[in-house]
């Protein structure tokens, strides 16, 4: 058994929400945290004395629970359409890559929303065999979807009750973890974002099924309809959530948002996704003059982001929990760097303080994906992903990306 015993002044308690400034020690053993207290009290522990002293500068705080990736994408802007003609070994590799690149930017627990065939079954197996270093993986493998449906190129295509019982039991003896279903359509070419995927019966039967195998269900939803009818069926997370109606205009729906706060469904809003983007085109912009598609591309984002904001508000002074995951890397969305403390800061960016963004990316976001018991916050009993970074994030959210040291599962990674 190692022990170890990390020294910290400034502590964030995500649980309550509050920042601790005492002098205080986290005391580990092996992968678990088993005591964390005021240095005075750990040093009385039995198992203090033969512990590694650390001590850890600036802001400490759980390990980044990153809620939605695609660990098999490129981020170079490639269409998913073009990015499954790749094969199958080299997105593995690819995916093991970003995955490792995640975990170097401090966040430690990763669910991935979907992937071609077996590809993020193999890099959890090489996981597991030691072979590569990457954070916790929670993958739901190929997500099922309707004939043409998004991303139906992964491999998981139902039609009828039958056939999605059968996806689910399907997918849990290959080992997913949980269950990622398209319940409108994508950026996939062949889907529609104006109708919904499935009908409540065959939703109703995955969730179901999914859950008498005690593992939770997230649903892709870009429109009201497709909302409505994966809250009836009883998902777990609502995954963009876009409230849009049939015409494409932003409708907030005051009585589904109350049957979602109720029912403690959780919205993960990927809401830099499309921000990644024109940040990248307002970089460029700096060096060359971009063209007039790329001109629109901006105004259009600015505009639709005034009016999303308002929306989002709306959906927070509902009660609905908003959770952090950032669905790199799709489409412009690279995984690594500071990619899901873009997420965060983006929490910021449509109201919520900085301490409920931080909160988003830590315990709601375990919550969000059944791992909360193990992970999203520093308390005795919980694995021990910790992280530090200079300043003080809960009063200025950019402070999160100057990480300085990762411990994952108790063992110093940076």
């Amino acid at each position: 058994m190692t022990s170890k015993v990390f020294y910290t002044n400034r502590y964030i308690d995500t649980q309550k929400g509050k920042v601790v400034e005492l002098d205080s020690a986290i005391l580990t053993e092996d992968e678990v945290i088993v005591a964390i207290d005021t240095k005075d009290a750990i040093s009385s522990h039995p198992d203090y004395n033969n512990a590694e002293k650390i001590t850890l500068k600036g802001t400490v705080l759980p390990g980044l629970v990153d809620s939605h990736v695609h660990l098999i994408g490129l981020g170079t802007g490639i269409a998913g359409d073009d990015l499954v003609k790749l094969d199958d070994n080299l997105l593995a590799i690819n995916g093991a890559q970003n995955a490792r690149k995640h975990l170097d930017s401090g966040v430690t627990t990763i669910r991935d929303c979907g992937a071609k065939n077996q590809t993020t079954y193999m890099i959890k197996k090489a996981k597991e065999m030691g072979l590569i270093n990457t954070p916790d993986l929670i993958i739901a493998g190929r997500p099922i979807t309707i004939i043409g449906g998004h991303l139906n190129w992964f491999g998981e295509v139902a039609t009828g009750v039958k056939e999605c019982v059968a996806s689910v039991r399907r997918l849990v003896m290959d080992g997913s973890d949980f269950i990622k279903i398209t319940a409108t359509g994508g950026s996939t070419g062949t889907s529609r974002v104006d109708v919904r995927s499935f009908n409540i019966e065959e939703m109703t039967a995955i969730v179901d099924e999914a859950h008498k195998f005690g593992i939770h269900i997230a649903a892709h939803c870009v429109n009201i309809d497709g909302i409505k009818t994966a809250v009836d069926a009883g998902v777990d997370t609502i995954i963009h959530g876009k409230f849009m109606n049939a015409s494409g205009d932003l409708e907030f729906d005051e009585d589904l948002a109350k049957k979602m706060s109720d029912n403690g469904i959780f919205i993960n809003a990927t809401l830099h996704q499309g921000r990644e983007r024109i940040w990248q085109l307002k970089e460029l912009a700096k060096n060359k003059k971009l063209s007039s598609i790329e001109n629109t591309e901006i105004h259009a984002f600015e505009k639709n982001w005034d009016d999303s904001k308002k929306m989002w508000n709306k959906i927070i002074d509902s009660g609905i929990q908003l959770v952090a995951g950032s669905d790199a890397s799709w489409q412009h969305y690279k995984l690594g760097g500071t990619s899901f403390q873009d997420e965060i800061h983006a929490h910021v960016s449509i109201g919520m303080t900085p301490m409920e963004a931080i909160q988003s990316g830590t315990i709601y976001a375990a919550k969000s994906c059944w791992v909360d018991e193990k992970v999203g916050s520093l308390e005795p009993g919980k694995i021990a992903n910790i992280i530090a970074v200079d300043g003080n994030p809960e009063k200025n959210i950019e402070d999160l990306r100057n990480i300085n040291s990762i411990i994952y599962r108790g063992y110093i990674h940076k």
